[in-house]
């Protein structure tokens, strides 16, 4: 399949976070219905992408905070896996597996921890923070009024998620 020069920026942008296995390990865990958590990824970084490239912000930080933004790597629905209320937990085991995985700059912190505001987390300290905010809200509302399914974004990328064990 021809991918666009957009969609060739994207990948090359994040190759090396599509390719690792935790960013690939999220495609086993359910998000919003039936969208895992890797689609779900995906379409808030593409999405962030597009905008930031056209208001001109910083896309790189923008477009890892994005994609790692719900890397927290454990089924939501498994009260055993976190302690507290998922909607407000979950960025900070994002931002802790995201610093595993990759240095982080600050911003990306930023964005990986607030991107759940003002529902829980840091507040968005960048543009680059208050764009993923907003994108990850559009990006959950389409996904669950099931408007959209980002599978299709995955796929066309070229992505694999890693199978469950």
């Amino acid at each position: 399949m021809n991918l666009t020069q957009r969609e060739r920026e994207f990948i090359a942008l994040t190759k090396e976070l599509l390719e690792s296995e935790p960013v690939r390990m999220m495609g086993r865990w359910k998000h919003h219905g039936p969208v895992t958590t890797l689609d779900h990824s995906l379409f808030v970084a593409f999405s962030t992408y597009r905008i930031a490239r056209l208001l001109r912000l910083d896309v790189r930080a923008a477009v890892r905070g994005a994609l790692l933004h719900d890397l927290y790597l454990y089924d939501s629905k498994d009260k055993s896996a976190h302690p507290g209320n998922q909607c407000f937990d979950h960025p900070r085991f994002a931002a802790r597996n995201a610093a595993k995985l990759t240095d982080l700059s600050t911003k990306e912190k930023n964005i990986i921890l607030s991107h759940m505001w003002p529902l829980g987390g840091a507040l968005p300290r960048s543009v680059e923070a208050w764009l993923v905010d907003l994108v990850d809200t559009l990006c959950a509302g389409l996904e669950m009024a099931r408007i959209y399914h980002p599978s299709v974004l995955r796929e066309r990328l070229g992505v694999q998620p890693l199978a469950a064990v």
